[in-house]
Protein backbone atom coordinates (compact mmCIF):
# COMPACT_ATOMS: atom_id res chain seq x y z
CA UNK A 1 0.00 0.00 0.00
CA UNK A 2 1.50 3.02 -0.98
CA UNK A 3 1.47 6.05 1.68
CA UNK A 4 3.61 8.63 -0.01
CA UNK A 5 2.14 11.20 -2.25
CA UNK A 6 5.68 11.91 -3.99
CA UNK A 7 6.12 8.64 -5.41
CA UNK A 8 4.62 5.47 -6.64
CA UNK A 9 6.06 1.97 -6.85
CA UNK A 10 5.60 -0.13 -10.07
CA UNK A 11 2.57 -1.77 -10.67
CA UNK A 12 1.85 -5.40 -8.50
CA UNK A 13 -1.06 -7.32 -8.75
CA UNK A 14 -2.46 -7.96 -5.49
CA UNK A 15 -5.94 -10.19 -4.21
CA UNK A 16 -9.01 -8.43 -5.01
CA UNK A 17 -11.33 -9.92 -2.60
CA UNK A 18 -13.38 -12.18 -4.99
CA UNK A 19 -13.96 -8.88 -6.98
CA UNK A 20 -15.49 -10.00 -10.43
CA UNK A 21 -15.79 -6.67 -11.69
CA UNK A 22 -12.51 -4.78 -12.64
CA UNK A 23 -10.51 -8.07 -10.41
CA UNK A 24 -6.90 -7.28 -10.45
CA UNK A 25 -6.01 -4.66 -8.40
CA UNK A 26 -2.36 -3.14 -7.97
CA UNK A 27 -0.19 -1.23 -5.17
CA UNK A 28 1.37 1.30 -7.44
CA UNK A 29 -0.12 3.43 -10.38
CA UNK A 30 -1.84 1.49 -12.69
CA UNK A 31 -0.66 1.32 -16.68
CA UNK A 32 -4.05 1.88 -18.25
CA UNK A 33 -4.66 4.53 -21.19
CA UNK A 34 -6.68 7.35 -22.47
CA UNK A 35 -7.98 5.35 -25.75
CA UNK A 36 -11.45 6.44 -27.08
CA UNK A 37 -14.42 3.33 -26.66
CA UNK A 38 -14.80 1.68 -29.79
CA UNK A 39 -18.31 2.22 -30.91
CA UNK A 40 -19.13 -1.72 -30.32
CA UNK A 41 -18.28 -0.71 -26.40
CA UNK A 42 -20.39 2.37 -26.82
CA UNK A 43 -23.14 0.33 -27.89
CA UNK A 44 -23.04 -2.24 -24.67
CA UNK A 45 -23.22 0.33 -21.80
CA UNK A 46 -25.75 2.56 -23.91
CA UNK A 47 -28.61 0.86 -22.21
CA UNK A 48 -26.85 -0.29 -19.38
CA UNK A 49 -28.33 1.50 -16.02
CA UNK A 50 -27.91 4.44 -13.76
CA UNK A 51 -29.87 5.29 -10.53
CA UNK A 52 -30.52 8.44 -9.92
CA UNK A 53 -30.44 10.41 -6.06
CA UNK A 54 -34.08 8.77 -6.14
CA UNK A 55 -33.24 5.32 -6.75
CA UNK A 56 -34.87 5.55 -10.40
CA UNK A 57 -33.28 3.79 -13.03
CA UNK A 58 -32.43 5.40 -16.44
CA UNK A 59 -30.41 4.14 -19.20
CA UNK A 60 -26.96 5.66 -19.68
CA UNK A 61 -27.62 6.64 -23.13
CA UNK A 62 -30.02 8.93 -22.00
CA UNK A 63 -27.32 11.30 -20.02
CA UNK A 64 -25.85 12.00 -23.35
CA UNK A 65 -28.69 11.59 -26.01
CA UNK A 66 -30.85 13.78 -24.45
CA UNK A 67 -28.64 17.09 -24.49
CA UNK A 68 -27.97 18.32 -27.61
CA UNK A 69 -23.91 18.90 -27.99
CA UNK A 70 -21.14 18.33 -25.32
CA UNK A 71 -21.61 16.03 -22.55
CA UNK A 72 -18.82 15.76 -19.98
CA UNK A 73 -19.38 12.56 -17.91
CA UNK A 74 -17.26 12.41 -14.79
CA UNK A 75 -16.84 9.27 -13.24
CA UNK A 76 -15.81 9.21 -9.67
CA UNK A 77 -14.53 6.99 -6.66
CA UNK A 78 -16.51 5.83 -3.68
CA UNK A 79 -19.09 9.06 -2.70
CA UNK A 80 -16.86 9.19 1.04
CA UNK A 81 -13.94 9.57 -1.16
CA UNK A 82 -12.30 13.12 -0.37
CA UNK A 83 -10.50 14.05 -3.13
CA UNK A 84 -12.71 13.44 -5.49
CA UNK A 85 -15.21 15.49 -3.30
CA UNK A 86 -12.03 18.22 -3.84
CA UNK A 87 -11.99 17.27 -6.89
CA UNK A 88 -16.15 18.55 -7.65
CA UNK A 89 -15.65 21.47 -5.14
CA UNK A 90 -12.68 23.36 -7.34
CA UNK A 91 -14.49 22.47 -10.74
CA UNK A 92 -18.02 24.02 -9.42
CA UNK A 93 -15.80 27.13 -8.51
CA UNK A 94 -13.88 27.06 -11.53
CA UNK A 95 -16.94 26.14 -14.21
CA UNK A 96 -20.09 26.72 -12.22
CA UNK A 97 -23.25 25.40 -14.91
CA UNK A 98 -23.74 29.25 -16.02
CA UNK A 99 -20.28 29.02 -17.24
CA UNK A 100 -21.26 25.90 -19.59
CA UNK A 101 -24.17 28.41 -20.57
CA UNK A 102 -21.53 30.23 -22.79
CA UNK A 103 -19.13 27.85 -23.96
CA UNK A 104 -18.77 27.38 -27.71
CA UNK A 105 -20.75 23.92 -28.01
CA UNK A 106 -23.73 24.07 -25.38
CA UNK A 107 -22.30 21.45 -23.14
CA UNK A 108 -23.39 19.93 -19.53
CA UNK A 109 -21.41 18.17 -17.01
CA UNK A 110 -22.41 15.10 -15.33
CA UNK A 111 -21.24 12.93 -12.51
CA UNK A 112 -21.23 9.02 -11.89
CA UNK A 113 -20.14 7.48 -8.71
CA UNK A 114 -19.93 3.87 -7.57
CA UNK A 115 -22.12 4.39 -4.57
CA UNK A 116 -25.51 3.75 -3.27
CA UNK A 117 -27.84 6.07 -4.54
CA UNK A 118 -29.11 6.99 -0.92
CA UNK A 119 -25.66 8.48 -0.63
CA UNK A 120 -26.35 11.09 -3.38
CA UNK A 121 -27.57 13.91 -1.67
CA UNK A 122 -24.77 13.40 1.09
CA UNK A 123 -21.89 13.72 -1.58
CA UNK A 124 -23.81 16.62 -3.38
CA UNK A 125 -23.95 18.75 0.05
CA UNK A 126 -20.06 17.11 1.11
CA UNK A 127 -18.50 18.09 -2.30
CA UNK A 128 -20.67 21.46 -2.86
CA UNK A 129 -21.31 19.64 -6.61
CA UNK A 130 -22.97 21.81 -8.99
CA UNK A 131 -23.86 18.54 -11.44
CA UNK A 132 -26.28 16.04 -11.22
CA UNK A 133 -24.98 13.28 -9.51
CA UNK A 134 -26.03 9.48 -10.67
CA UNK A 135 -24.85 6.23 -9.45
CA UNK A 136 -23.43 2.72 -10.88
CA UNK A 137 -22.95 0.57 -7.71
CA UNK A 138 -22.19 -2.51 -10.07
CA UNK A 139 -19.37 -0.96 -11.72
CA UNK A 140 -20.36 -2.56 -14.85
CA UNK A 141 -20.11 1.21 -16.65
CA UNK A 142 -16.80 1.62 -15.19
CA UNK A 143 -15.32 -2.04 -16.23
CA UNK A 144 -17.01 -1.66 -19.84
CA UNK A 145 -15.11 1.49 -20.08
CA UNK A 146 -12.07 0.49 -19.24
CA UNK A 147 -11.82 2.09 -15.89
CA UNK A 148 -9.57 0.59 -13.54
CA UNK A 149 -8.66 -0.76 -9.44
CA UNK A 150 -5.77 0.84 -7.75
CA UNK A 151 -5.39 2.05 -3.85
CA UNK A 152 -2.31 4.18 -5.10
CA UNK A 153 -2.33 7.95 -3.90
CA UNK A 154 0.39 8.99 -6.50
CA UNK A 155 1.02 12.92 -6.76
CA UNK A 156 -0.59 15.34 -5.94
CA UNK A 157 -2.65 17.04 -8.61
CA UNK A 158 -3.19 20.84 -9.12
CA UNK A 159 -6.87 20.32 -7.47
CA UNK A 160 -5.46 19.22 -4.65
CA UNK A 161 -3.63 22.75 -3.66
CA UNK A 162 -6.65 23.56 -1.57
CA UNK A 163 -6.42 21.22 0.75
CA UNK A 164 -4.13 17.97 2.18
CA UNK A 165 -4.22 14.40 2.64
CA UNK A 166 -4.56 14.65 6.05
CA UNK A 167 -7.95 16.45 6.38
CA UNK A 168 -9.51 14.65 3.38
CA UNK A 169 -8.92 11.38 4.63
CA UNK A 170 -10.38 12.65 7.97
CA UNK A 171 -13.50 14.23 6.24
CA UNK A 172 -14.01 10.58 4.71
CA UNK A 173 -13.54 8.75 7.67
CA UNK A 174 -16.02 10.92 9.71
CA UNK A 175 -18.56 10.75 6.84
CA UNK A 176 -18.57 7.00 6.73
CA UNK A 177 -18.96 6.62 10.37
CA UNK A 178 -21.99 8.95 10.47
CA UNK A 179 -23.30 6.57 8.21
CA UNK A 180 -23.05 3.60 10.52
CA UNK A 181 -26.52 4.61 12.37
CA UNK A 182 -27.96 4.35 9.18
CA UNK A 183 -26.60 1.06 7.85
CA UNK A 184 -24.88 2.92 4.87
CA UNK A 185 -21.07 3.23 5.94
CA UNK A 186 -20.49 0.34 3.62
CA UNK A 187 -22.59 1.69 0.70
CA UNK A 188 -20.14 4.34 -0.53
CA UNK A 189 -18.80 2.06 -3.32
CA UNK A 190 -15.77 0.16 -3.69
CA UNK A 191 -12.81 2.07 -2.80
CA UNK A 192 -10.62 -0.04 -4.99
CA UNK A 193 -12.34 1.79 -7.80
CA UNK A 194 -10.96 4.57 -9.83
CA UNK A 195 -12.82 6.51 -12.52
CA UNK A 196 -12.20 9.15 -15.35
CA UNK A 197 -13.82 11.58 -17.65
CA UNK A 198 -15.43 10.90 -20.77
CA UNK A 199 -16.15 13.72 -23.44
CA UNK A 200 -19.41 12.82 -25.94
CA UNK A 201 -20.41 14.82 -28.46
CA UNK A 202 -24.48 14.83 -30.07
CA UNK A 203 -24.70 16.72 -33.47
CA UNK A 204 -28.30 15.90 -32.76
CA UNK A 205 -28.41 14.35 -36.45
CA UNK A 206 -29.77 11.22 -34.85
CA UNK A 207 -26.59 9.51 -35.42
CA UNK A 208 -24.41 7.69 -33.11
CA UNK A 209 -23.01 9.59 -30.30
CA UNK A 210 -19.60 9.53 -30.20
CA UNK A 211 -16.56 9.65 -26.97
CA UNK A 212 -14.15 12.06 -28.58
CA UNK A 213 -12.07 12.80 -25.55
CA UNK A 214 -11.48 10.86 -22.49
CA UNK A 215 -9.16 10.44 -19.44
CA UNK A 216 -8.54 7.56 -17.38
CA UNK A 217 -7.27 7.45 -13.73
CA UNK A 218 -4.40 5.80 -13.00
CA UNK A 219 -4.57 6.63 -9.47
CA UNK A 220 -7.07 7.81 -6.62
CA UNK A 221 -6.16 11.42 -7.32
CA UNK A 222 -5.62 11.54 -10.80
CA UNK A 223 -8.99 13.16 -12.31
CA UNK A 224 -8.03 15.54 -15.50
CA UNK A 225 -6.91 18.56 -14.30
CA UNK A 226 -9.30 21.86 -14.42
CA UNK A 227 -7.37 23.97 -16.63
CA UNK A 228 -7.28 20.76 -18.72
CA UNK A 229 -11.14 20.63 -18.66
CA UNK A 230 -11.42 24.31 -19.00
CA UNK A 231 -8.92 24.01 -22.34
CA UNK A 232 -10.92 20.98 -23.62
CA UNK A 233 -14.66 23.15 -23.28
CA UNK A 234 -13.17 26.66 -24.33
CA UNK A 235 -14.04 28.43 -21.37
CA UNK A 236 -11.85 31.03 -19.65
CA UNK A 237 -10.12 29.86 -17.44
CA UNK A 238 -10.38 31.28 -13.51
CA UNK A 239 -8.96 30.55 -10.30
CA UNK A 240 -10.99 28.99 -7.80
CA UNK A 241 -12.20 31.04 -4.90
CA UNK A 242 -9.92 30.22 -1.59
CA UNK A 243 -13.02 30.19 0.26
CA UNK A 244 -12.49 26.32 -0.69
CA UNK A 245 -9.83 25.71 1.79
CA UNK A 246 -12.28 27.44 4.79
CA UNK A 247 -14.61 24.79 4.27
CA UNK A 248 -12.16 21.97 3.98
CA UNK A 249 -10.70 23.02 7.35
CA UNK A 250 -14.16 23.44 8.78
CA UNK A 251 -14.77 20.06 8.25
CA UNK A 252 -11.98 18.39 10.26
CA UNK A 253 -10.78 18.27 13.27
CA UNK A 254 -7.32 19.27 15.25
CA UNK A 255 -6.52 15.60 15.15
CA UNK A 256 -6.08 13.05 11.90
CA UNK A 257 -5.45 9.51 11.28
CA UNK A 258 -2.79 8.64 9.42
CA UNK A 259 -4.07 8.60 5.67
CA UNK A 260 -3.78 5.25 3.86
CA UNK A 261 -3.83 5.10 0.11
CA UNK A 262 -7.31 4.01 0.21
CA UNK A 263 -8.52 7.69 0.39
Amino acid sequence: MTTSSDAAPAAVAVPADNDKVNPVDFSGSVRTDNKIPSKDTLKRVADMPILDREGKTHTFKSLYEEHIGRTLILFVRHFFCGNCQEYLRILSQAIPPAALINAPTPTQIIVVGCGDPSLIDLYLEASSCAYPVYADPTRRLYDELGMVSTLALGSAPGYMKHTNIWSSSWKSFIQSVKQIPKGMALKGGNQRQVGGEFLFENKGDGSDVPVTWCHRMKNTRDHAEIEDVQDLLGLEKTEPEAASVKVADAQTKDAAPTPTAAE
